[in-house]
C-alpha cells in the first residue's frame, strides 16, 4: 500500500510524523514474516549460534520464543551518511513533488531509527554540487537539527537545478574518513553519457570500504511504465526546461526499452560492486526502505 505524500505537508511536523511511521512499521514487523527484526534497537540483537549464552535475555525469550542477547552501547557504533539528490528531476511529479518528498520522509524515518539505535547519522544534499552537509553525530540535539533541515527542504520552493551525481559521490567518498553506511536517495537521472562516471563513483565508495544502500527513487507508473493516456502532452525536462509535444503511443515502446535498459545496467553494476540496489517506487509504502536498512544494519553488526 502506498503513502499519501500530501499528508507530509498537512501534518506540519516531520519529526513527529517520522516517529509515528517508524513505530507503526516496527509494530507491523511483529506480525510479519520478518518479526526476527522486531528490533529492541540498542538493547538487543539476535543470538548467533556458537556465541556465549552468558548475555542471552531469557525474559525476552519467554515472550518471543526467540533468542536475543543484550547489546552493549560500544557495539552500536554504526556511522551512517544519508545522501539526498535535490536536483530538479527529483521534484517530479510537479503536482506533489513526489520523489523529493518521498526521499525526505524516508530520510527522516531512517534518522529516527538510527537515533533509537544510538548510531551516528549525518545528511548531505546535492544537485550540481554538495548543497549542505551536516556532521555525523548521535546526540538528540544533532538529530533534532537534522529534522529541522529536512523540514526546511520540504518547505522550500524548488529552483531549476541539474544534477552531477558522479562528482558529488566522489567528493563524499573522499570526505568520509571512517567506514560508514552510505544511504543514497536519487533517481539517478544523469545523462546516459555519464553513466560510466556514476559507476566509477559508486565503485569509489566501495573501494573506501563503505557499505552502500542505493534507493532508486522513481514514479514507476509514469517513469518506467509510461502509463499516460493516449492524447497529446507537452513534456518538459525539469532540469533543462526543454519542451516537446507528442502522443505517448508514438514513443512508448522505444522509451520503455531505453529506460529499462538504463535501469537494468545500473542494477547489474551495483550487483557487481556489492552495492544494495533497491527500487523505491513512490507509489509504494516506506516499509521497503526501512526493512532494507534493517537488513543491511544487521549484516554490519
Amino acid at each position: 500500500m502506498g503513502i499519501d505524500l500530501g499528508i507530509i505537508k498537512q501534518y506540519g511536523n516531520l519529526e513527529l510524523l517520522a516517529r509515528q511511521m517508524v513505530e507503526g512499521f516496527i509494530t507491523g514487523l511483529h506480525k510479519s514474516p520478518y518479526h526476527g527484526f522486531s528490533v529492541e534497537f540498542a538493547e538487543h540483537r539476535l543470538y548467533n549460534t556458537g556465541e556465549s549464552t552468558r548475555h542471552i535475555d531469557w525474559k525476552v525469550f519467554a515472550k518471543s520464543d526467540r533468542l536475543y542477547t543484550k547489546r552493549y552501547e560500544e557495539e552500536t557504533n554504526l556511522r551512517c551518511q544519508i545522501v539526498i539528490d535535490n536536483s530538479s528531476s527529483m521534484y517530479y511529479p510537479e503536482k506533489d513533488y513526489g520523489k523529493i518528498r518521498f526521499s525526505i520522509l524516508a530520510a527522516a524515518c531512517l534518522a529516527h531509527m538510527l537515533q533509537k539505535q544510538r548510531d551516528a547519522v549525518g545528511i548531505t544534499t546535492f544537485a550540481e554540487g554538495i548543497e549542505w552537509a551536516s556532521q555525523v553525530k548521535s546526540t538528540p540535539s544533532h538529530v533534532h537539527n537534522l529534522f529541522l533541515k529536512l523540514q526546511h527542504l520540504l518547505d522550500t520552493v524548488p529552483e531549476r537545478k541539474k544534477t552531477s551525481a558522479a562528482s558529488v559521490l566522489h567528493q563524499i567518498a573522499d570526505k568520509i574518513n571512517r567506514r560508514s553506511l552510505v544511504v543514497i536517495f536519487s533517481d539517478m537521472m544523469d545523462n546516459l553519457s555519464e553513466q560510466g562516471e556514476i559507476f566509477a563513483a559508486l565503485q569509489h565508495l566501495k573501494h573506501n570500504h563503505h557499505e552502500v544502500l542505493l534507493f532508486h527513487v522513481l514514479d514507476k507508473k509514469t517513469e518506467t511504465d509510461f502509463a499516460f493516456a493516449d492524447r497529446t502532452y507537452e513534456f518538459i525536462d525539469l532540469e533543462s526546461g526543454e519542451k516537446v509535444k507528442l502522443s505517448p503511443t508514438q514513443v512508448r515502446q522505444y522509451y520503455q526499452e531505453r529506460i529499462q535498459q538504463q535501469f537494468q545496467d545500473l542494477k547489474l553494476r551495483c550487483g557487481q560492486y556489492k552495492i544494495d540496489f533497491i527500487e523505491a517506487d513512490i507509489g509504494q509504502s516506506l516499509d521497503q526502505i526501512l526493512l532494507a536498512y534493517l537488513i543491511k544494519r544487521g549484516k554490519m553488526s
